[in-house]
C-alpha cells in the first residue's frame, strides 16, 4: 500500500501509525456488497492512468448510473464510448495495466470510493450486447479498494443527467464539435 516516498511524508508528519491503520481497518482486495452499491449510484467516476513511461493522464468517465458496476468481488467492468478518438486512457492501459479510478458522491451524503488495479481493454464481450453505446470494454481487477474522508467534497445538484449518456431507446446526441469544420473531415462514424 505505502512506498518509500509515502513513508518518509508519514514519518515527517507523524502519521505512519495512522496510515498503518488505516490501511488494515479500510483497505480491502475484493468489492464489497456496499462498494458494488456505491459504485453503481454514481453518473461518473475519474480515471487515472500512465503510459510505459510513467507519463500520468487523468480523464472523467460518465454514462448513466449503474453504467460502471460491479461484475463480481474480483472484477469492476465499464464501457468505453464514442468520444474524442484520442484514447489516452485506454491506450495508456494497453501499454501499462495500472489504474486508479475515483468516485465520488457529491450529494447529501457524500463519499469517496478509491480503487487501484490492472485494467485490460476488450474488444468483443458478450456483455457489450447489453450497454447502449459501448464501443469496447474495459475490465479491472481490483488490489486497493478503500473509501477515503468525504469532508472536503462539496454538496451539489444534479440538475440533469447527460443529454450524451448513451440510452437503450434512443439514438446517440452527437457533440456539435464534431461538426466544425476543423474536425467534421476526420471524424470516423460510430463503431456501435
Amino acid at each position: 500500500m505505502y512506498h518509500e516516498g509515502n513513508r518518509a511524508l508519514q514519518d515527517a508528519f507523524g502519521s505512519r501509525a495512522l496510515a498503518d491503520r488505516l490501511d488494515e481497518k479500510l483497505r480491502h482486495d475484493r468489492f464489497t456488497e456496499a462498494d458494488a452499491a456505491f459504485i453503481a449510484a454514481q453518473p461518473f467516476f475519474f480515471l487515472a492512468t500512465a503510459d510505459a513511461d510513467g507519463r500520468p493522464d487523468c480523464s472523467f468517465k460518465g454514462g448513466p448510473p449503474g453504467f460502471a458496476y460491479v461484475a463480481a468481488p474480483d472484477l469492476l467492468v465499464f464501457p468505453d464510448y464514442d468520444g474524442n478518438g484520442m484514447f489516452k486512457s485506454l491506450g495508456n492501459i494497453a501499454a501499462n495495466p495500472h489504474v486508479g479510478l475515483l468516485f465520488i458522491a457529491m450529494s447529501e451524503k457524500a463519499g469517496r470510493l478509491r480503487v487501484n488495479g490492472r485494467a485490460e481493454v476488450v474488444t468483443d464481450d458478450p456483455a457489450m450486447a447489453h450497454m447502449p453505446g459501448a464501443q469496447l470494454l474495459v475490465k479491472l481487477t481490483p488490489a486497493d479498494i478503500f473509501p477515503n474522508c468525504p469532508r472536503y467534497i462539496p454538496r451539489m445538484t444534479t440538475e440533469a443527467p447527460s443529454p450524451y449518456a448513451p440510452a437503450a431507446d434512443a439514438e446517440p446526441l452527437e457533440p456539435k464539435w464534431k461538426a466544425f469544420p476543423d474536425f467534421a473531415d476526420v471524424v470516423p462514424p460510430r463503431r456501435r
